[in-house]
Formats: structure tokens, C-alpha cells, sequence
């Protein structure tokens, strides 16, 4: 749920911009329940929404065996196969 501090920053924005959309009734009904709950309009909401979605892709966070097999590669690179030695050497002659 947004905090105060977050809803503040998109409503003191002077709102020009206009978004119009279609949606199926299912989604009206989500996002009209959704606007009645956090008491945001539908704009905020899609702010929201959208703030969320790129600070999950923008932050990567690996757990358990994920992290420590990229760490593991950080730290004992392997050696270049002959596949990408060739590629890069491909590239090379193309690129100059």
C-alpha cells in the first residue's frame, strides 16, 4: 500500500498528462476496488503500480545456491570456450 510520503510526491505534481485506456469489466471492477480501499484515484494507482514494477526489475536479488553459484562465477570466472573466442575474434575483424 502506498505511504503517505509516496502519495504526496504524485498528487503535488501538477497533473497535465492524460493516459486513456480500455479495459475488460473484470479490470474496471479490480481497479474501481482497489481506488474504494487506498482511497488513490485510478492515475495514482497505475503510478503506483508502475513505480512497483520497475523497482522490482530494476533490483535483483538472488537467495541460497542462485547466489552463491553467481558470486562463485564473479570469483573463478571460467575460461573462454572455443565458441566465444571465435565470436570475439569474429567481432573483431568486423568491427575493426
Amino acid at each position: 500500500m502506498p505511504t503517505a510520503s509516496n502519495r504526496q510526491k504524485s498528487s503535488s505534481e501538477i497533473k497535465r498528462e492524460r493516459i486513456e485506456l480500455r479495459v475488460g469489466t473484470s479490470a474496471k471492477e479490480l481497479i474501481q476496488r482497489a481506488m474504494a480501499v487506498t482511497g488513490l484515484t485510478a492515475g495514482d494507482l497505475a503510478y503506483e503500480g508502475a513505480r512497483r514494477v520497475l523497482d522490482e526489475h530494476e533490483r535483483m536479488m538472488l537467495a541460497g545456491a542462485d547466489r552463491e553459484a553467481f558470486f562463485d562465477a564473479l570469483m573463478n570466472p571460467p575460461e573462454p570456450s572455443e565458441k566465444l573466442i571465435a565470436a570475439l575474434r569474429r567481432h573483431r575483424d568486423l568491427m575493426g
